[in-house]
């Protein structure tokens, strides 16, 4: 009979011992593993809006990034149009100035070639008459006329 009873005994004190850890053991070992599990599932909850807000952040940066290169090729194709304005209206100046120029020069030549004329036309008027007066100061001679008349051709 010490069997049973020591059986018995052991399932008094088994049953005071689960009933003293139910009572002040259990309760904290729960509340740790829940304060744990609400940890845990905070940390998740922070890493998934940590997540989601890198993904909007990078959804962002590369809507800016766009724009940005939007704004630069605006940027450069008003740059470029400004520098083609500029070359066709230098282009423009330098015609104007090329023909004011021409114009110009043109004006310096009809001047120097009319008194170039005026000049030739004195120098043969002084010729003639230094002929006529040679003519006039010999006498008439159908030979000697003809020398003078060469003579003064090979001079002009």
């Amino acid at each position: 009979m010490n069997i049973n009873l020591t059986l018995f005994a052991q399932m008094i004190t088994f049953a005071v011992f689960v009933g003293f850890c139910m009572k002040y053991i259990w309760p904290p070992i729960v509340s740790a593993l829940a304060e744990r599990k609400a940890k845990i599932a905070e940390g998740l909850a922070a890493a998934e809006r940590g997540h989601q807000e890198k993904a909007l952040g990078e959804q962002r940066a590369l809507e800016l990034m766009k724009e940005a290169k939007t704004n630069a090729a605006e940027i450069v194709g008003q740059a470029q149009k400004r520098a083609t304005d500029i070359v066709e209206e230098a282009k423009s100046d330098a015609r104007s100035e090329g023909e004011r120029l021409l114009a110009a020069a043109q004006a310096e030549i009809e001047r120097e070639t009319n008194r170039a004329r005026e000049e030739l036309r004195e120098k043969v008027a002084l010729l003639a008459i230094a002929a006529a007066e040679k003519i006039l100061q010999k006498e008439i001679d159908v030979a000697v006329h003809r020398a003078i008349v060469d003579d003064f051709a090979k001079q002009l």
